[in-house]
């Protein structure tokens, strides 16, 4: 008679034969293979349903006058809006457009003016600009005055995108190919790679998109040290993952970079315009606090929020330090291994600073013929 825990128990020594599998080339390649189709889907995934259409969700808005006065332009743009507007009541024009300033609205509607004004600032977010201008179209008693314009050489205000995008591609592709080719380094050594990359490339790409190409008006010590940041935290985190998984480090970093992190930052599409779980995240991960502080820092300087800067900090500092805590603990483990003291389980998995699992044939091996080279 077979009992219930019998089906589990086999599935569960599967585990060790799978693991101990020789696999042959093309196998491996196979499986590689499927898992690069599976994270490309989930990346087509991700940004088809953050960008491919957005739609309003909750458009913080100011407003100034008497809304019962102008019933019929309230409602138009409600409805313009997707009924997504939620207006706070100002008591002037001045501390309506102050509150665009700071960004704690996106717009403003002054109903006290000779004309009903709607005030937008499409360098906070041009997406949501380009939803509510439409207004004049709508009811042309309104007019449309843009307090914050994007320029001319970056209409669509992608540039920062762009440049938040390449930081983290380099970040964690440059970290990958340094394991890759050039080996163990000693810890020290790694650490001078992580932080030189980080400075070195912030900076290469301030200059390049600032002064030398001229898409942004960048202030460069302050952009520099926002791209270091985001970089830093990047590199960081693949290399925390090199360390604690090995060859599929590149996984975890490609989901949480770019599939949550880049479709999620509010530099392409803005954070009223995205789903609600990607607008839940957007300004927490460190791709939408990159945007957001670049973002302040060329088009609101003098209302630049701390924030998006502490946030990306933290999470610099934050992966820094847990990858040399992890990188020490697995390198002392190691040396114990080669010293001798597990001697009984020295196959455990782990060499010092590579992180790279032995083939199971070769653990075999030397069980059987302890003294034979390897």
């Amino acid at each position: 008679m077979t009992s219930a825990g019998q089906p589990e128990r086999r599935r569960i020594a599967r585990l060790p034969r799978l693991r101990e599998h020789e696999w042959r080339p093309v196998e491996r390649a196979a499986v590689i293979s499927v898992i690069a189709i599976a994270m490309g889907s989930l990346f087509v995934a991700s940004y088809s349903l953050a960008l491919g259409d957005p739609v309003p969700h909750r458009i913080d808005a100011a407003l100034v006058g008497n809304p019962t006065a102008h019933a019929s332009t309230v409602a138009a743009l409600r409805r313009l809006a997707r009924a997504s507007l939620v207006f706070r009541r100002y008591g002037s024009r001045r501390a309506a457009l102050h509150a665009v300033d700071e960004q704690r609205v996106y717009t403003a509607l002054d109903l006290t003016s000779e004309r009903p004004t709607l005030y937008v600032a499409s360098a906070a977010g041009s997406s949501v600009a380009r939803v509510l201008e439409q207004i004049s179209a709508v009811d042309p008693t309104v007019r449309v005055v843009d307090t914050h314009p994007l320029p001319t050489s970056d209409p669509n205000g992608l540039d920062i995108f762009y440049l938040m995008l390449v930081g983290t591609i380099v970040g964690f592709i440059a970290v990958f190919q340094v394991h890759a080719n050039a080996g163990a380094l000693e810890l020290r050594r790694s650490v001078a790679v992580v932080v030189g990359l980080a400075v070195a490339a912030a900076l290469v790409f301030t200059v390049v998109d600032g002064p030398l190409l001229h898409r942004l008006d960048l202030p460069l010590a302050e952009s520099w040290g926002i791209l270091t940041l985001d970089v830093l935290a990047v590199a960081s985190f693949a290399s925390l993952m090199i360390s604690l998984i090995g060859r599929w480090a590149i996984l975890p970093t490609w989901l949480f970079f770019v599939v949550l992190g880049n479709s999620s930052s509010g530099g392409a599409v803005s954070p009223p315009l995205l789903p609600r779980p990607f607008a839940l995240v957007s300004q927490w991960l460190p791709s939408g606090a990159t945007v957001t502080s670049l973002r302040d820092a060329v088009y609101f300087r003098a209302y630049q929020h701390a924030q998006p800067i502490a946030v990306l900090a933290t999470w610099a500092t934050v992966l820094f330090a847990a990858w040399l805590v992890v990188s020490q603990a697995r390198r002392a483990t190691a040396g114990r291994f080669a010293n001798g003291s597990h001697s009984g389980i020295y196959e455990a998995g782990v060499r010092a600073g590579a992180n790279e699992r032995r083939p199971m044939s070769l653990v075999r091996d030397r069980q059987r013929h302890p003294l034979r080279e390897s």
